[in-house]
């Protein structure tokens, strides 16, 4: 077709909304985010500066950084986002409940039209599905695992049991047949529901038969990061068979 031809035929690309996300340096799953995103959502991702620590509380709380999340933030306001989200499971529950309201704040101060967390969005898709109790797969050390459980705890939600890799680096090279080995170790049946924590631990493609083997939600990282976006913005995300994305019709309030 000539080029005047189809140009006369197409109104040009698909209006894009966009995601601000924040991650941690050492993200390598950024696929993994866009494919829970509608075609029509853009992510524009930044990271936190490098910090040469092995993956640990000290290097959650230093890529939670206050300043460096508010400057994360300013650098993503240009192509004008709808909602910016701190994509780290750990850096957003490190400091407790205190310190993810924290974030959301400091995001929203640098010129974030709306804000949300990994652990905040978590927290929200448990009290959507009704979940008082949870069981928790990480690829964590057993110190940052135990802070999550913290978290969970100062928001009412009891943790059934935990499982940890004890990773300290690389974790976007867990394989999937490590992540569903402490996922079955995790669970308990009076768990209502599983969480897998990390929004460096590959799980996309785990959760619908997941859902089927252990007959409970089953909750990740980055599904409820992009989910609790998305809500912002009114959208649902990809992935619709999911219980979490079938519990939810309309944006937060």
């Amino acid at each position: 077709m000539p080029l005047d031809d189809f140009l006369g035929a197409v109104s040009g690309p698909v209006q894009q909304r966009g995601i601000g996300v924040i991650t941690p340096f050492d993200l390598a799953l950024d696929r993994e985010l866009w494919r829970w995103s509608p075609q029509e959502v853009s992510l524009y991702l930044t990271r936190t500066a490098f910090v040469p620590v092995p993956v640990s509380v000290e290097q959650a709380s230093l890529v939670s950084d206050e300043a460096a999340v508010h400057a994360a933030t300013r650098d993503l306001l240009v192509p004008e986002p709808e909602v910016v989200a701190y994509a780290c499971t750990s850096g957003s529950f490190v400091d407790g409940a205190g310190g993810q309201r924290r974030l959301v704040e400091v995001m929203r101060d640098a010129g974030a039209p709306a804000a949300v967390t990994t652990s905040g969005a978590l927290v929200s898709a448990l009290e959507v599905l009704g979940v008082g109790s949870v069981s928790i797969a990480t690829p964590y050390v057993v110190s940052i695992t135990d802070r999550l459980c913290s978290f969970l705890g100062e928001h009412g939600v009891e943790v059934v049991s935990s499982v940890g890799l004890g990773l300290d680096g690389q974790i976007w090279k867990t394989g999937y047949r490590e992540v569903v080995e402490i996922v079955r170790a995790a669970d308990r049946p009076e768990a209502e529901a599983m969480f897998i924590s990390c929004t460096n631990l590959p799980t996309y493609d785990l959760i619908g038969p997941l859902e089927q083997e252990l007959g409970k939600p089953v909750l990740t990282a980055n599904q409820v990061t992009i989910w609790a976006a998305l809500r912002e913005m009114g959208l649902s995300a990809v992935g619709a068979e999911q219980r979490l994305m079938q519990a939810v019709d309309a944006p937060a309030a």
